[in-house]
């Protein structure tokens, strides 16, 4: 494990000259706010839904979108830190550098700093709660023991699950089925079928994104301890994976079409856009295989997933007209 000591002393200015920005840009670069795609998919897809039932409400969007915003940062200071404080962040990682191994930020200074997102992601839950909390079931105490739970887990994935092969699950439920059955449950009151058809759609899409991750990562995770899926499984089966990802996402499209009683046409479009996009990730995957070029086809499947996102809440919506 990597103590306080290990921080490299005077570490350069990550971007510029200027006071203010060396005091930003750490952070930024801890928030990864290229990762924020993820978090606004399944709030896209809720709303969507909830649009096409006549049930949504701009101001439980706005709310929802805060939250879930705050919630990733928060999970990406909290992986920066415990990632460090394990050792996980070498010297030869891939991916981009952190904040905490690079000593941008101390670890004192970074779990100030989670705390603060934390209570801003609070705030945006329990303003959504203020807003509606007389039309739920249950009074709003379904919604709490739900943000308490998203909190939990932020800790509980990067300090241990994702260590044991987790991962993908918890993005499945965190990623998926709990933001967009909450979206949508907080604007309609209720879960549906199509809502828990969308989690699916929504968490398995973005999952490819952890698959490509930790495929590229799978050497140094090795190294380190970390038993992801693909370390687990090994390089073909972590190819494969992801191929995988391609079909189910696009079958379980084009099935949400029938169960909303929508428009087929326009939701086998977007499974077939997807499923071409994502076939040619995989080749440039497949062709790829190691070493930091993979960071093309991560960028590439954060598209495909955000791009299948929108062509699905424009096919939902196109079903109201």
């Amino acid at each position: 494990m990597i103590n306080n000591n290990n921080i490299k002393s005077n570490p350069p200015s990550p971007l510029g000259e200027g006071a203010g920005v060396r005091l930003l840009k750490p952070w930024l670069l801890a928030a990864r706010p290229k990762t924020l795609t993820g978090a606004m998919i399944p709030v896209i897809l809720g709303s969507a839904l909830a649009y096409h039932d006549g049930a949504m409400k701009w101001s439980l969007v706005l709310c929802c979108a805060l939250f879930a915003g705050f919630m990733q940062i928060a999970a990406n200071m909290i992986n920066d830190l415990y990632d460090f404080q394990k050792g996980t962040d070498r010297e030869d990682r891939l991916g981009p550098e952190r904040a905490c191994a690079q000593g941008w930020i101390t670890p004192k200074a970074m779990r100030r700093g989670i705390a603060v997102v934390l209570c801003l992601a609070s705030l945006a839950g329990l303003a959504a709660l203020l807003l509606c909390w007389k039309d739920l079931p249950y009074q709003g105490i379904e919604l709490l023991l739900t943000g308490v739970a998203c909190i939990i887990f932020a800790f509980l994935y990067t300090y241990g699950l994702s260590y044991l092969g987790l991962g993908d699950i918890l993005v499945l439920v965190f990623f998926g089925l709990v933001p967009v059955c909450g979206t949508y449950y907080i604007q309609a009151h209720a879960i549906t079928a199509p809502a828990i058809l969308l989690g699916f759609i929504s968490g398995i899409s973005i999952d490819a994104l952890l698959v490509i991750n930790n495929y590229r990562d799978r050497e140094q995770d090795r190294i380190s301890g970390k038993r992801t899926i693909i370390v687990l499984g090994g390089e073909r089966f972590g190819r494969y994976l992801y191929l995988l990802i391609g079909p189910i996402v696009a079958v379980l499209s084009i099935l949400l079409g029938y169960l909303i009683d929508g428009n087929i046409l326009y939701f086998q479009i977007a499974a077939y856009v997807y499923l071409a996009l994502h076939i040619n990730a995989w080749g440039q995957l497949n062709k790829i295989r190691s070493g930091k070029a993979l960071n093309k086809v991560l960028g590439l499947t954060s598209m495909n997933m955000f791009l299948l996102a929108l062509m699905l809440a424009a096919a939902i919506v196109y079903c109201t007209l």
